[in-house]
């Protein structure tokens, strides 16, 4: 009874070590300064932007696809960041961030389905965001942890990347792209 006990405590352990460490989670935004282009979120977010994605669920398959219509508006160190999301299922989804720069690359924002306020950090060609989301009632209404990562190119293009869990564990992956409004179909 004991060796399973001490097996177990080895094991949470070692999955503990693992999501602070060696995770997607764990990158650490100062690994970045140095990168180009700079992400600049109240240039970047300005205007209009196309975002296609796949949302992965814990088996690791495609639960959902999407493209997703944006614009940005900025007054100063103010601005929202207005989102329709348009799902392969037929549903769409509205939101809207309002978010607020902060000294050195920090900021925060705010939406209606974000508990709280989402933390975020530009540093380099990167900007990082914390928060908790609470799905829609037809998702389930439950509340999960998110990192989320956007990573800009050379020509524009954002990578994204958002892994969604509870308590450490992985149960949701986004995967998409973003690019300027007038970089569509190019």
């Amino acid at each position: 009874m004991q060796i399973a006990l001490v097996f177990a405590l080895v094991v949470l352990a070692m999955i503990g070590v693992r999501a602070t460490w060696f995770s997607f989670a764990a990158q650490d935004p100062k690994s970045y300064a140095e990168t180009t282009p700079a992400f600049v979120v109240p240039k970047v977010f300005n205007g209009g932007l196309v975002s296609e994605g796949a949302i992965f669920g814990p088996t690791g398959r495609v639960v959902s696809r999407f493209v997703m219509q944006m614009k940005g508006e900025w007054t100063g160190q103010t601005g929202t960041l207005s989102e329709t999301f348009q799902y392969d299922s037929g549903k769409t989804q509205q939101r809207q961030w309002r978010m607020v720069m902060g000294q050195d690359g920090h900021f925060t924002a705010t939406a209606d389905d974000i508990i709280g306020k989402a933390e975020g950090i530009q540093s380099g060609s990167t900007v990082r965001m914390r928060y908790r989301i609470r799905l829609p009632k037809d998702a389930g209404g439950h509340v999960l942890d998110v990192v989320d990562w956007l990573y800009l190119m050379p020509d524009g293009t954002i990578m994204n990347r958002s892994q969604m869990g509870r308590f450490g564990i992985t149960l949701a992956e986004l995967v998409a792209t973003m690019r300027p409004a007038d970089h569509a179909g190019t």
